[in-house]
């Protein structure tokens, strides 16, 4: 029972010594022998270097503050082990082993981890995502195809009447999840109990006329004391879902919602960049939202296909694949991919093709309100854009008899 994480590595270090040092510093070793590291301790407890491949040099270091060698620079893969007896299966201590300090040890310039994979036992603690794509294909009656979706905008600067009014806009226009944006949270221009009890109560209306029930993910993120008070809020008011930030309410604050949580969570990735952007250093969303999955997260954004950020397509489909991939034998921990940012119409046809699957949810937000025919036209072009690609049909011959589509392309591929 091993715990395994694989990291690209760079060093003008010998690959195997610096591979060593990391397995040192993360285990029982430190910069210098200590009396108490015995054969036998080191045998039980240090970590162990499963595999490692020199993959390829450099001119210059792609990090300062690292120790130059002679050598040359090598990037190199590496894969180090643990006993699971070091920590047991705890998400917090596991970060502590598998990163901990080794983005700063000077031996390196640049250090990445690339993927984790965890013993069973985790599966025994962690509870995982709860609803799931099941469960949110259940809640919201959408049994096929992506769930069609949009942020709040403006993202900020609506109040909670306002902010009810554009979703009975998007009620009648026949979406199928809203959500808040992560800028949105209990401000005095917009506090969270009146926003969620206007809109809550768009929603049970609307539901009651038209039998479909809109999932909206209301941002609970807070302290726990403030997550939970607003948690037991929407349950009340008979929501069903809330999103919270990662990054802002870490790991434990991750862990103990999605104790508590008797509703989806919608987990949103805001800071990823600081994480991963230099393709040198930090993490690799493979590895990174494996973790969120198993402390229980529900969805989990991955970005989208030619987007307004720097993250390439192949990373984008990459993040969802993962997000799609069980994680253990007995329990899959499968979160649904939620793509988004910059997304309209254009992109689907591709995003389709290359995923081969529509359990996901679309989210547009400009690609939606920014249809030049209005709220309702924006989401009649993303569902006849899926249509179509579900169908095998080109957007283009899809789109001669269906106005709302063609105008979409029209607007979103200028």
């Amino acid at each position: 029972m091993r715990i395994e994480a694989d990291y690209l590595i760079e060093t003008s270090d010998d690959p195997v010594r610096a591979a060593e040092i990391m397995a040192g510093e993360q285990s029982s070793g430190t910069f210098i022998a200590v009396p108490g590291e015995t054969p036998e301790l080191k045998e039980r407890a240090a970590a162990r270097i499963e595999s490692l491949e020199v993959i390829g040099e450099l001119n210059e270091p792609s990090l300062p503050g690292a120790v130059r060698r002679n050598g040359p620079i090598r990037k190199a893969a590496v894969t180090l082990s643990w006993p699971l007896a070091n920590i047991g299966p705890s998400l917090p201590n596991l970060l502590a082993t598998i990163t901990g300090n080794l983005f700063e040890l000077k031996s390196f310039s640049g250090l990445r981890i690339v993927d984790v994979r965890l013993p069973e036992e985790f599966a025994q603690v962690y509870s995982g995502p709860r609803f799931g794509i099941p469960g949110t294909r259940q809640l919201t009656g959408v049994q096929n195809g992506p769930l069609l979706g949009t942020i709040i905008k403006p993202s900020v600067g609506l109040d909670a009447q306002g902010t009810a009014a554009m979703v009975q806009q998007l009620a009648e226009a026949g979406i199928d999840f809203i959500k808040d944006d992560e800028l949105q949270s209990d401000g005095p221009a917009c506090p969270f109990e009146e926003r969620a009890r206007a809109v809550m109560d768009v929603i049970n209306r609307h539901a009651d006329i038209s039998g479909k029930k809109i999932m909206y993910a209301f941002n609970i993120t807070g302290d726990l004391d403030q997550m939970r008070r607003r948690h037991e809020l929407i349950v009340s008011l008979g929501g069903s879902c809330v999103m919270a930030s990662l990054n802002s309410v870490g790991l434990v604050g991750m862990i103990e919602l999605g104790r508590f949580s008797e509703l989806p969570i919608h987990a949103h990735r805001n800071g990823w960049g600081y994480l991963s952007r230099h393709p040198s250093l930090g993490w690799s969303y493979v590895a990174w939202q494996k973790i969120w999955r198993l402390a229980g997260a529900d969805h989990m954004h991955v970005n989208g296909l030619r987007n307004k950020f720097c993250e390439d397509d192949d990373s984008v489909l990459a993040s969802a694949r993962a997000c799609l991939t069980p994680m253990f034998d007995n329990k899959p921990c499968i979160a649904m991919p939620v793509f988004s940012s910059g997304q309209s119409a254009e992109q689907v046809e591709d995003t389709y093709a290359a995923l081969g699957t529509t359990d996901l949810m679309y989210l547009a937000g400009g690609g939606i309100a920014g249809h030049p025919m209005g709220v309702a036209a924006g989401v009649s072009s993303l569902r006849q854009a899926w249509e179509a690609a579900t169908s095998g049909v080109s957007l283009e011959d899809y789109a001669r008899e269906r106005p709302e589509l063609a105008s979409a392309l029209d607007t979103y591929r200028q």
